[in-house]
């Protein structure tokens, strides 16, 4: 049986077997496997660029919108205790909701946009009244107006686009969920099964440990691989040996790597073999997790439906100026605002959780997993040894003919 050297996660002594190689858990891990890469962004064009070279005032508003959208979904998100439930349905949520408004990254994304379709609406409701007041435009030119009854036939269906769209990347939401859930889930009753006696050897103990050790950097692999901003070498430092850090860092694929070195650490220790293959069988969450959430990163919501939202809502917006007109005047143009801060504001929030990973307090999720999971292997060694105890006072109270002691 050959030895393997880990890392141990609850930072217990333990004694040191000898270093096993990692080269062939690093070669399983990566053949056939097709590195995951995100698609390559397109060079701008010459004519792009010099557009923006010579009119930079023309995208700084919407570099600096897609800065703050960017720097909130690098935010990371915590868990819910109880005192964050009372804050969040607190009575006060509106009036707190409305003072943070100019603070929110949602609506502070929808500077260009909105912005955009007021100046178009002032514009018009400029030209209408330098029209109306006459001798300012030649006569010739019409007044921009028009009867508002194609609104209301189209009305319902922007309310159904929007409502599609929204429902959808919240389905994407739960559904990333609930793919994390089960690997957190998995994650635990492979770490519960693995816990029971010590075995009699100290090198089949601290593989039991490194084991251990494997099953809790799985999660924090997995959130490595889909969120892009990671450090994956810095997540996996208290859990795994350097020497394991760089094979992992240096794989193709390395949730697979991880799962490669748990499936063959596994088939080193002495086990029951319903037991093995018991545990064995859990390592299919891991694989369905890695499955559900490279198709959610992958394959977003179908572009047609989301340019066909955009578009309505660009153009029913430039056009709303046109219809109220009669009715409102220059009210048109806080109409338009209002309007299009609205509409807008829901949209993007679809576009927003259409890309599940960041909303999810994946960091959190691995910490309590971990956090659980070092406490229960305490509780366990404290449980062994106070029936331990017992079992051993019982034993002193009887003499060795059966009979006890007076």
């Amino acid at each position: 049986m050959q030895n393997l050297r880990i890392r141990n996660p609850l930072h217990l002594p333990l004694s040191s077997p000898k270093s096993r190689s990692r080269s062939i858990l690093c070669a399983a891990a990566s053949s056939g496997e097709a590195e995951q890469q995100p698609p390559s962004k397109a060079a701008p064009s010459s004519s792009s660029e010099k557009k923006k070279k010579k009119f930079p005032s023309i995208s700084a508003i919407p570099d600096w919108a897609d800065a703050i959208q960017e720097l909130g979904m690098r935010k990371k998100r915590p868990l819910y205790t109880p005192s964050d439930w009372r804050f969040h349905r607190s009575s006060r949520r509106h009036l707190r909701h409305l003072l943070t408004s100019l603070s929110s990254r949602v609506v502070l994304s929808l500077a260009p946009p909105v912005l955009s379709l007021t100046a178009a609406a002032a514009a018009l409701a400029l030209y209408n009244s330098a029209v109306s007041a006459g001798g300012l435009l030649p006569p010739c030119l019409p007044l921009l107006r028009a009867s508002p009854l194609p609104y209301q036939l189209t009305a319902p269906a922007l309310a159904l686009l929007l409502v599609f769209r929204t429902e959808a990347s919240y389905s994407r939401l739960q559904e990333g969920r609930r793919c994390w859930m089960r690997v957190i889930a998995g994650a635990a009753e492979m770490a519960a099964l693995l816990m029971g006696p010590k075995n009699t050897t100290s090198n089949q103990e601290g593989l039991r440990k490194a084991v251990m050790g494997y099953i809790m950097a799985f999660p924090v692999a997995l959130k490595c691989h889909v969120l892009s901003d990671s450090n994956i070498r810095t997540d996996l430092q208290i859990l795994l040996e350097e020497d394991d850090i760089e094979v992992v860092a240096s794989s193709k694929h390395r949730p697979r790597c991880i799962i490669e070195f748990i499936s063959q650490s596994l088939q080193m220790l002495q086990l029951e073999e319903a037991k093995r293959h018991l545990l064995e069988s859990k390592l299919c969450c891991f694989h369905e997790g890695i499955g559900v959430c490279e198709q959610l990163l992958g394959i977003p919501i179908p572009l047609s439906y989301t340019r066909l939202t955009s578009r309505f809502l660009v153009l029913w917006h430039l056009t709303l100026p046109v219809i109220l007109w009669d009715d409102c005047n220059w009210i048109v143009v806080p109409a338009t605002f209002i309007s299009a801060a609205s509409l807008f504001c829901i949209e993007e929030v679809g576009v927003l959780i259409e890309e599940p990973f960041p909303m999810l307090s994946l960091d959190e999720l691995c910490e309590q997993l971990h956090n659980n999971i070092r406490e229960a292997m305490l509780i366990e060694e404290s449980v062994r040894l106070q029936i331990a105890a017992k079992m051993k006072g019982q034993a002193d109270e009887h003499a060795v003919n059966g009979w006890p002691n007076s």
